[in-house]
């Protein structure tokens, strides 16, 4: 790989997790997210444009506009997903979690629907991954408070003022969004092959970008913001200031559009597994400079955890 395509990628992997920290920081992740999306599509939509009349105009195919709609109400639920997990766990323990889920289900479907078969490292890959995830997850650690809050009628004390619908609920919202991830990703794998890749985007995020905003203005206007560790009074309500969302609006689609350039430059099997840096990044980011890790062992386990699930991205690539 060149130089500039590995600097590249690690530069996409840093904003990735730039926005996600914007993200998780804010109030109302969701309508945050809503916001984000509003002004990413601003800011980028003028180029596409201005690139789609000097290049003659091409019109898109029935087929490969319907496969961007697709994908692009999926990434809406993506975002809600991630939304609905950041708002109920740590940016350390989300972030893995939502990035680790996505190759082990893209595995799964393939041996078990495509007759695929893994190699050995593929195996090992799909072993360091599982073991990564249970380790940021800890599901042993859920299924004792929701006992100790069965047994004893209140909250769970194996977290510190931590509820246990929360406990789980990170956990299971950040799995569906590692499934919304494995089903954007497939879509756009045969979309994105129909018709210019900034043309195809151009379609895929007014669409996430209008589908995102129905569901906060019609779906989820009445749902009330979850409690968070560390949070004054104990639960945030507001989206994230118009400036702070559209930056992470911004930085999010900017990502993508580097991450569609280095595609261009160097091959998939390279780009991916250096992509999956950024949960180590992530981690790192949340259990020390958010103040996520209780201690140093539990940083420790984050960490480890991460660096598990990059290993096994990068082993299943291979």
């Amino acid at each position: 790989m060149p130089p500039g395509v590995f600097v590249l990628v690690l530069v996409v992997a840093v904003l990735h997790v730039a926005w996600n920290a914007l993200l998780k920081t804010s109030g109302d992740t969701l309508r945050t997210a809503g916001r984000a999306m509003i002004v990413g599509v601003c800011v980028f939509a003028p180029p596409v444009l201005i690139g789609w009349w000097v290049v003659g105009r091409p019109a898109l195919e029935a087929q490969t506009v319907a496969l961007a709609v697709v994908s692009g109400i999926l990434e809406a639920a993506y975002f809600v997903c991630l939304a609905e997990a950041y708002r109920r766990g740590d940016l350390s323990v989300v972030y893995p979690i939502a990035r680790g889920t996505a190759p082990v289900l893209s595995v799964a479907l393939g041996v078990s629907v495509l007759g695929e078969r893994l190699a050995p490292t593929g195996v090992v890959g799909v072993a360091a991954l599982l073991t990564g995830i249970l380790l940021v997850q800890q599901p042993w650690r859920v299924v004792g408070a929701i006992r100790a809050h069965l047994m004893r009628g209140r909250r769970a004390t194996g977290s510190p003022d931590l509820p246990t619908a929360s406990l789980v609920g990170a956990a299971e919202f950040a799995m569906l969004t590692g499934v919304m991830i494995a089903g954007y990703s497939a879509v756009d794998s045969v979309g994105a092959r129909q018709a210019p890749v900034w043309l195809y985007a151009g379609v895929v995020f007014p669409v996430c970008a209008v589908a995102l905003v129905a569901w906060v203005r019609f779906v989820a206007r009445r749902s009330g913001p979850v409690a968070r560790p560390g949070d004054p009074g104990g639960v945030v309500t507001g989206p994230a200031p118009w400036i702070r969302s559209g930056a992470a609006g911004t930085i999010s689609l900017g990502a993508y559009g580097l991450i569609l350039v280095a595609y261009t430059l160097a091959p998939l099997t390279a780009i991916a597994p250096l992509r999956e840096s950024s949960v180590v990044i992530a981690s790192a980011w949340g259990a020390i400079r958010m103040g996520e890790a209780v201690d140093a062992r539990d940083r420790a386990r984050r960490l480890g955890g991460a660096g598990l699930v990059l290993v096994g991205a990068v082993l299943l690539a291979i």
